[in-house]
This record gives structure tokens, C-alpha cells and sequence, in this order.
């Protein structure tokens, strides 16, 4: 099982986690927040920074990614998206660069919630979340 952790908190990664989630057909993924127990942990555990939530991560196959590289490992999953994998052969510097240049202003141009969101509060998307 592949999960993703989100800054929950964020309009922009909210959204797009329920655009994964209508296009996970296979069942792949599951989620997480930033701000959860369990995305509170991974942080930790991994020595990343644990307040300021400027990246996405991909956790597969006990190794994890982050920025650009989690968003296309993601992506290519996804039917209808896999040729974006195409992108993983743009050198990770430029791909990241643009990445965090949208990560830092993603409140300024998206907004943001006040608290936590709670994706997990219909019964079909509940089992789609790591267990807070």
C-alpha cells in the first residue's frame, strides 16, 4: 500500500487528494495528513521538518519521496495521467524548483482552512485514511 501525506490545511492538497482519490481505480493509495498523529510520526521518525509542511510524500516500498518525484510517482498511477512520468526525466532540480515556487504561495493563490480538513467523514473515503 502506497500512502500519501497531505498538508491538510491546504485548499490546493485537499483538492487534489480528492482528485486522487476519484481516480484511484486500483485502490492504491491511502492518506494521511501533515498535521495527523501518523504524519506527525513520519516526520519525525525521518528527521523532516515538522511545522512547516512545504512538500507532499509518497511513502512505497518502505522508501519515501517528496516534492516533484512524489506527484509524478503518484500521478503515473493513475489512468488517463501516466505519461506524465514522462516529466521524471526533467532534471529534479528544475521540476523541484517549480514545485516549492507553487508549494510557498499555495495559501496566497488557494487558500487555506483553518483547521485541519476532514476528507475521511463519509463512510467510502474513511477507509482511504490512515488511522489518525
Amino acid at each position: 500500500m502506497k500512502i500519501i501525506l497531505f498538508d491538510g490545511i491546504c485548499n490546493l492538497c485537499n483538492s487534489t487528494i480528492k482528485f486522487i482519490i476519484k481516480r484511484d481505480v486500483n485502490n492504491e493509495f491511502m492518506f494521511a495528513s501533515l498535521q495527523s498523529k501518523f504524519g506527525k510520526s513520519f516526520l519525525k521518525e525521518k528527521g523532516l521538518n515538522e511545522k512547516n509542511f512545504t512538500t507532499i510524500i509518497l511513502i512505497e516500498d518502505d522508501k519515501f519521496y517528496t516534492k516533484s518525484e512524489a506527484v509524478l510517482r503518484v500521478f503515473k498511477r493513475l489512468p488517463r495521467y501516466k505519461l506524465l512520468k514522462a516529466f521524471l526525466f526533467v532534471p529534479k532540480s528544475l521540476r523541484d524548483y517549480l514545485y516549492l515556487f507553487i508549494s510557498r504561495n499555495r495559501y496566497f493563490l488557494f487558500g487555506k482552512k483553518k483547521e485541519t480538513s476532514c476528507l475521511m467523514s463519509t463512510k467510502d473515503l474513511s477507509s482511504k485514511f490512515v488511522e489518525e
